[in-house]
């Protein structure tokens, strides 16, 4: 077999911001072991805390060769050999992202030294380079320098082939080469144990306040999809960094698993999560009839029954979104803005969208204030939030699930009929627009629907 133990030094954690600032490698083959190591210049800054932690200079570097000097001879060094290295999903994301900015592809095997030591010694806790050096009694010769951490990745080699049994050891290479994804902190044993059945699924670090919230049809694949991924994506790389364990919640279907995720990231507000965790002080447009004609108003949620009005257009979470959709549906249909309330203008003088021939000229009464009415309740129809269509409370089936629904806001999830008195006393939940929007699709669908009565 021919091995390439591999090391990089870089500018911060993030590949696809920080850049490389050396490379070691430890090439053993048929003819033996070498050595190749090269100080780059990253082309931006090394900072301060990473410049005490390796010893690598600004200064160091100013005048070394960039990756794309040294880039063919390193895809040639590492050409046809198993590329090995301590927390490989690193060091790959690095190396992939360096070769991609050149049009380079990099594709090699990859074995990852951490997820070998778990598999080899599953009886220790911690298996960082630190501890590896302390348990195996590796020799030092250059810490955090990339040919001496490298190094120690060979050493760590060396070792485990004579006090580990050899079969052991080639079938655990087997299996993790094959499995080169997942994150080294992250047991195999726990993503394996992840159903592949619809659901929520819960990343934690080292606390109980989840990272992130996902739903899946496929939870398992799901999963596996965010680390595939995370050389490339940049909050990708740091959640797989921050991971230590995953929690799920099966659901009945695709529907249970939206409503659970969309109520679990308003709960519990993950960081990761940032579309969904977004304030629930919702606003809409009401049209407003007044002596000749008709003209929208901005009203907040907490003054409005959302579900058991009609006349609701659009649902934004903040003033300046209302006012931008009002903005985009008037340059749509040639509404004016003096009218809408969106720019302010004098009496008999022409608007600005006039002015560029995009109004009809109800500012100047050259279009009657019954016409401009009639075309903005017909532009506002696009907008219209639909009235819950059901008196009273429903459940949704959803297999053995039943989904509880009161004017569009998600009371909960039960199995059996003796739930159903309790969740119906408890206070009705706030309107949210996530769930709105999960519900207004679902209920388009050929699903079962169940009346249901308060007690």
């Amino acid at each position: 077999m021919r091995l390439a133990f591999v090391d990089l030094e870089t500018t911060g954690g993030n590949p696809l911001v920080d850049r490389i600032t050396e490379v070691g490698v430890v090439l053993v083959d048929e003819d033996g072991v070498r050595e190749w190591s090269q100080l780059l210049n990253p082309q931006t800054r090394i900072p301060a805390f990473i410049e005490r932690l390796t010893g690598i200079s600004n200064e160091m570097v100013l005048h070394q060769p960039r990756f794309e000097d040294i880039a063919y001879v390193l895809n040639g060094l590492l050409e046809g050999y198993l590329l090995i290295a301590h927390n490989a999903r690193f060091d790959y994301g690095f190396l992939k992202n360096e070769f991609k900015r050149l049009d380079m592809v990099f594709r090699p095997t990859i074995l990852c030294s951490v997820k070998l030591s778990r598999a080899l010694f599953p009886e220790h806790k911690h298996h960082n380079l630190d501890s590896l050096i302390d348990r195996h009694g590796l020799t030092v010769s250059d810490r955090h320098r990339a040919l001496g951490d490298a190094q120690l990745i060979y050493q760590f080699w060396q070792d485990i082939h004579k006090t580990s049994d050899p079969e052991h050891i080639a079938a655990s290479v087997k299996k993790l080469v094959g499995h080169p994804s997942i994150p080294s902190q992250v047991d195999d044993a726990l993503i394996q144990g992840l159903p592949d059945t619809p659901g929520v699924y819960l990343f934690y670090g080292e606390n109980d306040l989840p990272l992130y919230v996902g739903k899946s049809n496929h939870i398992r694949q799901r999963v596996l999809s965010h680390f595939s991924s995370d050389h490339r994506h940049g909050k990708e790389m740091s959640l797989s960094q921050q991971l230590r364990r995953i929690d799920y919640i099966e659901t009945a279907g695709e529907i249970g698993a939206l409503l659970k995720e969309a109520q679990l990231i308003k709960t519990l507000q993950p960081t990761h999560n940032r579309r969904l965790r977004r304030s629930n002080n919702l606003c809409t447009w009401q049209l407003q009839q007044k002596i000749d004609c008709v003209i929208p108003m901005l009203t907040w949620a907490e003054d409005l029954d959302f579900g058991g009005q009609e006349n609701l257009y659009g649902l934004f979470r903040s003033q300046r979104d209302a006012h931008n959709a009002l903005r985009k549906l008037a340059r749509d249909n040639s509404l004016c803005l003096g009218m809408l309330g969106l720019e302010k203008v004098t009496k008999g003088r022409p608007c600005f969208a006039r002015q560029l021939h995009k109004c009809q000229g109800g500012c100047v009464g050259e279009e009657s204030m019954l016409s401009h009415s009639l075309r903005l309740q017909q532009a506002m129809a696009k907008l219209k939030v639909s009235h819950w269509p059901y008196d009273g409370v429903i459940g949704i089936k959803e297999a053995e699930d039943l989904h509880v629904i009161d004017q569009w806001c998600y009371l909960g999830t039960v199995q059996t009929k003796s739930e159903i008195p309790t969740l119906l006393d408890s206070a009705r939940a706030a309107f949210d627009k996530d769930i709105y929007m999960i519900l207004n699709k679902a209920l388009k669908a050929s699903l079962e629907v169940v009346y249901l009565k308060r007690s």
